[in-house]
């Protein structure tokens, strides 16, 4: 019986298998490239509307984190799929990223080179309700504004709640985790065909009356919640956020049982229940 040890392999050896796998990976980007193409001529006589598959996407992302494994960062592998994405996405139809940056220039950025790359045009404003009038204005471009509330932007989800304006159809970062590159929690609105939605998350805009720190605890807990001043001295524009299962009648009834009430309701969008993972996953 021979001991005979095999030799490692020697370091030209894997800089050449290093070359064959970065050239198939070329070669496959390439080859979805060509794909994109018959895509367009399908989409042409087949579909109309925007590009953008929010429950798609929430669907591919899902299924890349949880076959993800290896020293390679996680945040690696979702920054290229998201720039792979975005960019051939802008490929099929061209679009702009409109990004509020009221609250600060560098996180807004950083999340939107993260997610959509540096091929889709970025456009700043400095108010919420000045992107939303710019995606309103657009054929389908797309809107970054902070998930949570800056002070005096007032309740810009208001101009969301008429039928023909765009809506909130996804909710930044999509992979939540402590030491996310691009964490700062925004909401994307844009314009998107019904049965391209991901309604795992509703999104309402509703104006109550007694509005205080007893009707904000009374909310439900799975339940989110942006509060913006209404108007009269205990009244309040909110966007509230409901995960499946919770019923708005629920919220209703809460805020009923602290003497508060609602005076308008309006469902303006939806996105996908986030992908959480540990710090370093």
């Amino acid at each position: 019986m021979s001991n005979t040890i095999s030799a490692p392999p020697s370091l030209v050896t894997l800089r050449n298998e290093i070359d064959r796998i970065d050239a198939e990976m070329h070669r496959l980007l390439m080859e979805r490239g060509q794909i994109i193409d018959r895509l367009i001529a399908v989409k042409g006589s087949q579909e109309s509307g925007s590009a953008f598959r929010p429950a798609r996407e929430a669907d591919m992302m899902r299924r890349l984190v949880q076959r993800h494994a290896g020293i390679l960062p996680l945040d690696t592998v979702e920054g290229i799929w998201r720039v792979i994405i975005a960019t051939f996405t802008y490929v099929q139809q061209p679009f702009s990223v409109h990004a509020d940056l009221s609250a600060g220039d560098a996180m807004m950025r950083d999340s939107a080179r993260f997610h959509f790359g540096f091929t889709v045009p970025f456009l700043t404003h400095m108010s919420a309700s000045a992107v939303v009038a710019a995606v309103a204005a657009s054929r389908g471009d797309l809107g970054l504004v902070p998930a949570a509330y800056v002070a005096g932007a007032g309740a810009w989800w208001d101009a969301l709640e008429p039928e023909t304006a765009p809506k909130i159809i996804a909710r930044l970062p999509f992979v939540e985790r402590a030491d996310h590159p691009a964490d700062l929690p925004v909401f994307v609105i844009s314009r998107v065909s019904s049965d391209a939605m991901v309604k795992e998350v509703e999104v309402w805009s509703v104006h109550v009356s007694g509005w205080g720190p007893q009707a904000a605890n009374a909310l439900p807990g799975a339940v989110t919640c942006v509060a913006a001043p209404d108007g009269a001295f205990d009244g309040a524009a909110l966007l509230i956020s409901m995960p499946a299962g919770t019923q708005f009648e629920t919220v209703r009834q809460a805020l009923l049982k602290t003497g508060a009430s609602i005076r308008s309701a309006a469902l303006v969008g939806s996105h996908a229940t986030r992908y959480r993972v540990s710090a370093g996953g």
